[in-house]
């Protein structure tokens, strides 16, 4: 690469940069009365989002399907052409259209508008050019700014295709905020991967009560030590019904090796031991092992009995940490 193609390159990207940037100001700026009454019509409807566009716009189009799907409003993408085919039926009463087009103008858009308005379902314009005929066929119209596209033909979708997406994505955070999307429901859509690790719940690691070694306070030591081994766990919860009153672990039993069997569970016991809530995120008990040198915890339901045991080695499986 010679020096001139490499500064020529380097000053392109920046304007490329810079001109999408000033477009997504724009649209900031821009934002109404009209965005406002998209989000209340999303709100309030009973149905589903059929998200349509053609060209870049429909590859726009199936990226806010995808995101307004994972955050808890039920959409999907359908292709403008082969709405006209056939998937025209994908849309049905009580559900809301939002249909994306720069120029407003798309002819594969025509049916589809048309079909809106024979079967009343509401349809949300988002166009660059207020006179188009899907703007003004619209219920709610979204008018994106006039911006300047980045490439210096000022042909190629870049700026309008920018400004669309984080519409989109304005769209999509807006109706989380009002329904109080949280991260355990954005979870419920996400389960696979390191994201559905990051939000997994103690609930979902954790080993249940069959596996639960446990001894009450006057156990011999002999016996447990028995359980400590048989569960496999390193560790020994001492209870009193269905609440842990303490942990032996191998730092007690190192403490009290002299006459360890003649002694009781409650003699070598460490009481009120950390302990973690079921619905805590996994990432939180992995954090409170790892703060205090630990590599088990006891795991408690609401009613604060002890329900489980979550060990370090549950959680790093599930790819947390």
């Amino acid at each position: 690469m010679t020096k001139n193609l490499k500064h020529t390159s380097v000053a392109t990207g920046r304007r490329v940069i810079a001109r999408e940037a000033e477009a997504l100001r724009l649209l900031g700026d821009s934002i109404n009365g009209g965005f406002s009454d998209a989000i209340s019509l999303l709100l309030n409807t009973r149905g589903r989002v059929i998200v349509l566009g053609m060209g870049k716009s429909g590859h726009i189009g199936r990226k806010i399907a995808a995101t307004l799907a994972s955050t808890g409003t039920p959409a999907h993408f359908v292709h403008p052409a082969e709405a006209s085919h056939g998937d025209l039926g994908m849309m049905a009463s009580g559900d809301v259209a939002l249909v994306l087009s720069n120029s407003g103008e798309t002819p594969e858009l025509s049916d589809v508008i048309a079909y809106t308005r024979r079967f009343s379902i509401p349809m949300i314009g988002v166009a660059g050019r207020a006179d188009s005929t899907l703007l003004r066929q619209a219920d709610v119209a979204i008018l994106l700014p006039a911006a300047t596209e980045a490439c210096e033909t000022g042909i190629v979708p870049t700026s309008s295709t920018t400004m669309t997406l984080a519409l989109g994505d304005a769209i999509a955070i807006a109706l989380m905020e009002h329904r109080s999307f949280t991260p355990e429901n954005f979870r419920e859509f996400h389960p696979g991967g390191k994201l559905g690790a990051r939000l997994a719940k103690v609930a979902d690691l954790m080993h249940g009560p069959d596996a639960l070694p446990t001894v009450t306070p006057e156990t011999p030591m002999g016996d447990v030590l028995l359980t400590i081994t048989q569960k496999g766990f390193g560790v020994a919860g001492v209870t009193d019904g269905d609440h842990l009153i303490g942990i032996i672990t191998d730092g007690d039993l190192r403490r009290h090796m002299d006459g360890l069997l003649d002694r009781q569970a409650r003699d070598v016991m460490t009481a009120d031991p950390r302990t973690i809530s079921n619905g805590a995120l996994a990432e939180e008990a992995l954090a409170v092992m790892n703060a205090n040198q630990i590599t088990t915890l006891f795991v408690l339901d609401d009613a604060q009995s002890l329900t489980g045991i979550l060990h370090i080695h549950d959680c790093l499986r599930a790819g947390i940490g």
